[in-house]
């Protein structure tokens, strides 16, 4: 099949072959592991457990907080002993929350099953099982692959390249899979095409140094549709847009992902995670990673828990201190130093490197740019390596956006060559974070801009509302001083007024009727006033008697009250039926 030749890139030393002498290895079950909340890109995951709480291995730890996010899984059964930050893989040695897990020793799985027909599960079932493993992509910044993955979330893809490229020198963990794992990649493979709608191109992209990893899928995807692709050894051969070129000589646009062109890269670690997930059953709580380096006396491959700490791997590699440059997390062009070997394996630790003084020396003193143009005839995108230094170092955002700085894959392969020993990647890095603080501040910026405006015109529309509202009673007002002028005289209102209270009087017969349902009401107290007297205990004391006969008084009084005011209303009424005065 035709391939194609990516522009830049460089050539550093393989060192492969001293990590692929044995076959993958299982390391002892470590007494603790440290689980990060935070091993993808995206929002870290909530925890869902206590401390004190025991686990099995596999139960579900920590909650996905949001859509572009993924759950965490016990790596063994044990003891929650601790939720809290602690130092994580990161070049700063920064901390960060953490679930600390002790081992019980028994390594005991919790129940679980996979889907035993995958091809009549849906493709949303499927997208839901991966995403309820946790599994994010293993071979670059961890992305959630069940957002990758969902059909609804980008266009329709055409051709699916699974990336075995492993370009990196000193890391074989992919390579190690799939020579030994070949059939169950072939399988993932064929779960990601059955997700996807079939697409009608599906490519393996392998480097030609890899022989063993190719001949060992070969037999596997003769009658599959799926086409093993390899070319020659450069790195980065391994980045997306450049595998993308290589295989279809199609170029991905800047600010685009591969599914805006009908593509999807899936890496082969994420490929083996995939098919442990729905055809198993079992989330995502160990890689292959592989340890090397001079300053290790075994090299090799090892099927590795999340959570492990590096100091863990180190022990059972013959690691000798005294002998090793730095400790490196990942391969040596995009790996970083490691300040404590406490630090757990995260779902993106690809490899642990322990090189010896000779192998990667000390750090060499920067010396000032000449401005040979070796950066820029290695970069593998395209870009002008020494002027993003110049604006990274003016802090000038503008120019480094306008020379596309975010299109830097950060490689390496530009301080690789640099004979001045300048660590350019660490400025586009610097730099890169700068640009993004802004913009998140811009953000709250405009945000808090938009709440400030929005209240000001809250509070000036309520005060044109209040405007109106006093306009309208004092028009009100001023109508009705007009209508009362034009209807008559002031002895005519008051003669309307006295007409209408008049009207609302009671009449002598209903003030009567008032009145006889107040003597009725007083008789009915005088009686039961009476009777709770007559059933007075002997036990009471006289003060309560007392009590009691007052009550009875007080009856009878409102009573002849009662009375009295209808004798006279009686009086009063017979007198005006008389024609009599009344006084």
């Amino acid at each position: 099949m035709k391939t194609w030749v990516t522009p830049g890139g460089v050539h550093p030393p393989e060192n492969k072959q001293q990590s692929l002498t044995l076959p993958i290895g299982n390391l002892p079950l470590p007494d603790k592991l440290v689980i990060p909340l935070s091993q993808h890109i995206g929002a870290p995951a909530v925890p869902c457990v206590e401390v004190g709480k025991k686990v099995l291995k596999g139960q579900k730890i920590a909650e996905a907080a949001g859509s572009v996010s993924v759950p965490l899984h016990a790596p063994t059964s044990g003891t929650i002993t601790a939720i809290e930050h602690r130092p994580i893989a990161h070049s700063s040695g920064m901390l960060a929350p953490c679930i600390e897990i002790t081992s019980d020793g028994r390594d005991k799985w919790q129940k679980y099953e996979g889907f035993e027909d995958y091809e009549n599960a849906t493709p949303a079932a499927l997208v839901k099982a991966i995403s309820e493993a946790g599994i994010a992509g293993m071979g670059g910044a961890g992305f959630p692959s069940a957002v990758k993955l969902n059909p609804g979330f980008h266009h329709p893809i055409d051709t699916l390249i699974i990336n075995a490229t492993e370009c990196e020198p000193y890391i074989t963990a992919d390579d190690s899979v799939i020579r030994e794992r070949a059939a169950e990649i072939v399988t993932g493979i064929g779960i990601l095409s059955h997700m996807l709608g079939r697409p009608h191109n599906i490519l393996i992209g392998i480097e030609d140094n890899k022989p063993e990893a190719i001949a060992a899928l070969e037999p596997h995807v003769a009658e599959s549709g799926i086409s093993v692709v390899s070319f020659p050894t450069k790195y980065p051969s391994g980045g997306e847009k450049q595998l993308i070129y290589i295989l279809t000589g199609k170029e991905l646009p800047s600010n685009q992902i591969p599914a805006d062109i009908g593509m999807l890269c899936i890496n082969i670690g994420t490929t083996y995670a995939i098919k442990r997930a729905i055809v198993n059953g079992e989330p995502l709580i160990s890689r292959v990673t592989t340890m090397t380096g001079e300053a290790c006396g075994i090299n090799r491959n090892y099927e590795t828990l999340i959570g492990t700490p590096v100091s863990h791997l180190l022990t059972h590699s013959d690691f000798d201190q005294d002998a090793c440059s730095r400790l490196i997390m990942g391969g040596p062009m995009m790996g970083f130093s490691l300040t404590d070997t406490d630090v757990p394996v995260v779902k993106t630790t690809n490899c642990i490197l322990a090189p010896s003084h000779q192998e990667i020396p000390d750090n060499q003193p920067v010396q000032p740019c000449i401005r040979c143009g070796l950066c820029a005839e290695a970069c593998p995108a395209s870009l002008l390596p020494q002027q993003l230094y110049w604006y990274s170092q003016a802090q000038d955002h503008d120019r480094l956006e306008a020379h596309n700085l975010f299109d830097c894959i950060e490689c390496g392969a530009c301080s690789y060559v640099c004979p001045s020993n300048i660590p350019l990647v660490q400025h586009y890095r610097h730099s890169k974070g700068q640009i993004n603080k802004a913009r998140a501040d811009k953000v709250k910026s405009d945000q808090a801009r938009q709440r400030f405006e929005f209240h000001q015109q809250r509070i000036e529309r309520a005060e044109k509302e209040k405007e109106q509202k006093r306009a309208a009673r004092r028009n009100a007002a001023e109508k009705a001083q007009t209508k009362t002028a034009a209807s008559g005289s002031a002895a005519d209102i008051i003669a309307a007024a006295q007409a209408r209270a008049a009207a609302k009087k009671v009449s002598p017969e209903q003030q009567q009727a008032k009145l006889e349902r107040s003597i009725a009401g007083a008789e009915m107290r005088v009686q039961m006033a009476k009777e709770k007297l007559a059933e007075a205990d002997v036990n009471q004391t006289d003060e309560q008697k007392n009590a009691l006969i007052a009550a009875v008084e007080t009856a009878k009084q409102k009573l002849e009250q009662a009375k009295a005011r209808l004798a006279e209303h009686v009086k009063q009424h017979d007198l005006a039926d008389n024609g009599e005065k009344v006084d």
